[in-house]
C-alpha cells in the first residue's frame, strides 16, 4: 500500500502534534503517524504544562497559532503564575492538567484540523533518494511518501526502561520500543547518542494522610495560557507539599548498589535540572530532607504524581522509602518510578529551520534533538511544521532570532552549541529576557505567523484589539493630568508619597506601590477606559502597565539587541575554508568547521570560538 503527502510527521507526542497541526494549518497535506491514536499528546511524566521559561514558550506557541495553550486551558485543574513577586521578565505561567482529558482535547484539535490525516502504525525505515528524504516504510509494509518528513519520536527509539537491575525494552511504561528506525537514519551519516530520563512513583490518593501535608492552592486570577477559550473549564484542585526524611534517605542509600544510575547499568546522561531522588542523595549528602509535591492527575482519578521523587531504584526500596514519609506511611502505589534510555540525534547537524544539513527535506523536533520537556518539544514542533510546509513550496525558512522568542533561543542553543545532557529552558539562557516576557508573545510573533498563514484571522484580530487597547491606555496615562490636592489622600492610603505638584498619570503608574488596578479605583476615567475593552481587559491592562513601568529597561535592552542584530545580518556560511585560517585558534577552526555557522553572530556563540577569532573574521570580511 502506498500513500502520498506533502508532510509526514512521525510521532504523536507534543512535538509531533504541534508539527502536524502547524503544517496542515498552513496548507500542506499532512499525515501524522503514531503508534497509538488513543495516546496522542500523552503527558509521559508530570501532567503539567509551563513553569519557569517553559510557560513563555507555550505563550509563544499560542501567539504563533499553535494549540498547546488552548489544550492546556481546556484541561487545567490548577493554574499558577510563578515568580509574580519578581519582575515581569521572569513571570511564568504553569498549569496542572487532567492527563486523560489532555489527550482527548488534543485528539479533538487534530480531528478538526483540515489537511491532516492520522495513520496508526510504526515507522520502520526512513526512505532516502539522492540525499533527500522521500518518506517512510512502516512495520506493516506501508510506504508513505512525502516532500518533507519530520521525526518527533520522543523516547521510543531503542528505548530501554530500568527499575533496579531489571531492564525492559519500551518507549514508555507498557508501550513498545522502536527498533531499526534509528539505524535507518544513521546509515546516511547522521550521528546518534543516548540519553536518559525518568519518572516517579504514582500514588493512590485514598491512602495519603493529607493532614500531614501542606496544601498548595492555585491562583484565582484572570491569567491563562491562550487568549482564546473559556477560563477554568474544569474544577480547580490543590497540590500538596511534604518532605523526605532521614529514615527515607537511609532506606534509599541501602539500595544504591542496585541503582542503575550507580552500578554501571545506565551509561547515558540524565537531566541535570530534574535529578532522581538517588542522585539528590549522592549530590547533596548533607541534606536531611528534600521537598516533594503531590499533584493530582485529573478530576476523575485517584492517581497522584509524586513530584521530586523520580527514581529507578528497585521496587521494594522505592516503596519502603516512601513509607518513611509521615504523609505517605500507608501509601499504595499504582506503579514504581523508572528510568528510560533512548536515542537522540546530534542537533548541531541541523539548520535553524530544524532541517537536517545532511539529508534534504528531513526535519527533527523534540526529545530526539536532546531536549527535555513538553514545552520545548512543542516549540520545536511548531517551527519544524512551519518549515516543512514552507519547504514543500520552496520558500524561505522561518527562523526566529534570540531577541524574538525563547523558541529562538532554544533552537539556536541546540544547533550552535549542541547538547551533552538533556536541555531544559530557563530564563537565564536568554540574553534579552526583558524583551521575551510572557505578556508580549503575541506582539513579537503573531503578525509574522499571520503572514505565514498559521495564525488565522481570529488570532490576528485579537492581537490587533490588544495592541489598540495597550496604545489607548498608555496614551491616556501620558496625557491625563493629575492634581495633587485631588489625589494625595488616596496616595497616602496606598502607602506612597503624596505629590508636591501636579503630574501626568504615567508618573504615578511607574511608582512601585501603584498599578493600574489600584489607580483605577481612585480615577474613574481610567476604570471606565479599561472596562471598555470587549475581551481580556485585565490582560490588556497588565501588558500596558508593564510597558510603562519598565520602559527604560525595555529600551536599553532593545539597543543591545539591535547591536547583535548587525552581526546576525553578516552572512558567513560558505565564505571561509576554516581549516586554512591560521589566524584563529585551533579550537576555533575545529568548531567553526564542524558547525559551519550561518552568521557571524551565530559563530560568536559557539563554545570555543573566542572574541579574537570573531575579530579576525571581521577583518577578513573587510568590516
Amino acid at each position: 500500500m502506498v500513500f502520498h503527502y506533502d508532510v509526514i510527521v512521525i510521532g504523536g507526542g507534543h512535538a509531533g502534534c504541534e508539527a502536524a497541526a502547524a503544517a496542515a494549518n498552513i496548507g500542506a497535506k499532512t499525515c501524522l503517524i503514531t503508534m497509538d491514536m488513543n495516546k496522542i499528546g500523552q503527558m509521559s511524566c508530570n501532567p503539567a504544562v509551563g513553569g519557569i521559561a517553559k510557560g513563555q514558550i507555550v505563550r509563544e506557541i499560542d501567539a504563533l497559532g499553535g494549540q498547546m495553550g488552548k489544550v492546556t486551558d481546556a484541561t487545567a485543574i490548577q493554574f499558577r503564575m510563578l515568580n509574580i513577586g519578581k519582575g515581569p521578565a521572569v513571570w511564568s505561567p504553569r498549569a496542572q492538567c487532567d492527563r486523560g482529558k489532555f489527550i482527548w482535547e488534543w485528539r479533538k484539535e487534530l480531528d478538526q484540523t483540515p489537511n491532516l490525516d492520522i495513520w496508526q502504525d510504526q515507522a520502520d525505515e526512513l526512505l532516502v533518494e539522492n540525499g533527500e528524504a522521500v518518506g517512510v516504510r512502516t512495520i506493516w509494509g506501508v510506504d508513505i511518501y512525502a516532500k518533507a518528513t519530520i521525526i518527533t519520536a520522543g523516547t521510543f527509539l531503542n528505548g530501554l526502561m530500568h527499575v533496579g537491575r531489571k531492564m525492559v525494552e519500551g518507549g514508555r511504561c507498557a508501550e513498545p520500543a522502536v527498533h531499526n528506525f534509528t539505524e535507518s537514519i544513521t546509515r546516511w551519516g547522521i550521528t546518534a547518542e543516548r540519553m536518559k530520563t525518568g519518572t516517579p512513583v504514582r500514588i493512590d490518593k485514598r491512602s495519603v494522610h493529607f493532614e500531614d501535608m501542606e496544601e498548595q492552592p492555585g491562583d484565582n486570577s484572570y491569567h491563562q495560557f491562550s487568549y482564546f477559550g473559556p477560563h477554568h473549564v474544569l474544577p480547580q484542585l490543590p497540590c500538596w507539599t511534604t518532605y523526605t526524611t532521614k529514615e527515607c534517605h537511609e532506606i534509599l542509600r541501602s539500595g544504591l548498589e542496585d541503582s542503575p544510575l550507580f552500578n554501571g547499568q545506565i551509561q547515558s546522561t540524565g537531566p541535570r535540572y530534574c535529578p532522581s531522588i538517588e542522585t539528590k542523595l549522592v549530590t547533596f549528602p548533607d541534606k536531611d530532607q528534600h521537598p516533594l509535591f503531590l499533584e493530582p492527575e485529573g478530576t476523575d482519578t485517584n492517581e497522584m504524581y509524586l513530584n521530586g521523587f523520580s527514581s529507578s531504584m528497585p521496587m521494594d526500596i522505592q516503596l519502603e522509602a516512601i513509607h518513611k514519609i509521615p504523609a505517605l506511611r500507608d501509601a499504595k502505589v499504582y506503579r514504581p518510578g523508572y528510568a528510560i534510555e533512548y536515542d537522540y540525534f546530534d542537533p548541531t547537524q541541523l539548520k535553524h529551520s530544524l532541517e537536517s544539513k545532511i539529508i534534504k527535506g528531513l526535519f527533527f523536533a523534540g526529545q530526539v534533538n536532546g531536549t527535555t520537556g513538553y514545552e520545548e518539544a512543542g516549540g520545536q514542533g511548531t517551527v519544524a511544521g512551519i518549515n516543512a510546509a514552507i519547504y514543500c513550496g520552496g520558500g524561505e525558512p522561518f527562523v526566529m532570532n534570540r531577541d524574538e522568542s525563547y523558541i529562538g533561543v532554544l533552537i539556536d542553543d541546540l544547533v550552535t552549541k549542541g547538547v551533552d545532557e538533556p536541555y531544559r529552558m530557563f530564563t537565564s539562557r536568554a540574553e534579552y529576557r526583558i524583551l521575551l516576557r510572557q505578556d508580549d508573545a503575541d506582539a513579537r510573533l503573531t503578525e509574522k505567523s499571520h503572514e505565514l498563514g498559521l495564525a488565522k484571522r481570529d488570532r490576528y484580530d485579537w492581537w490587533l484589539q490588544k495592541k489598540e487597547g495597550i496604545e489607548k491606555i498608555i496614551d491616556f496615562c501620558e496625557r491625563t493630568p493629575i492634581k495633587a490636592d485631588k489625589i494625595n489622600s488616596q496616595l497616602e492610603a496606598l502607602g506612597t508619597t503624596p505629590l508636591r505638584a501636579g503630574c501626568k498619570l504615567i508618573d504615578l503608574v511607574v511608582r512601585p506601590k501603584l498599578n493600574l488596578k489600584n489607580l483605577s479605583d481612585i480615577i474613574p476615567e481610567l476604570k471606565e477606559l479599561i472596562g471598555s475593552f470587549e475581551n481580556r481587559n485585565e490582560e490588556i491592562a497588565e501588558a500596558a502597565e508593564i510597558r510603562m513601568k519598565y520602559k527604560g529597561y525595555i529600551d536599553r535592552e532593545n539597543i543591545v539587541a539591535e547591536k547583535m542584530r548587525r552581526l546576525e545580518n553578516i552572512k558567513i556560511k560558505g565564505r571561509f575554508n576554516y581549516a586554512e585560517l591560521q589566524e584563529i585558534s585551533i579550537e576555533g577552526r575545529q568548531k567553526l568547521q564542524r558547525i559551519d555557522p550561518e552568521t557571524l553572530a551565530q559563530a560568536s556563540r559557539i563554545p570555543g570560538v573566542s572574541p579574537s577569532d570573531i575579530n579576525v573574521l571581521l577583518v577578513l570580511l573587510g568590516r
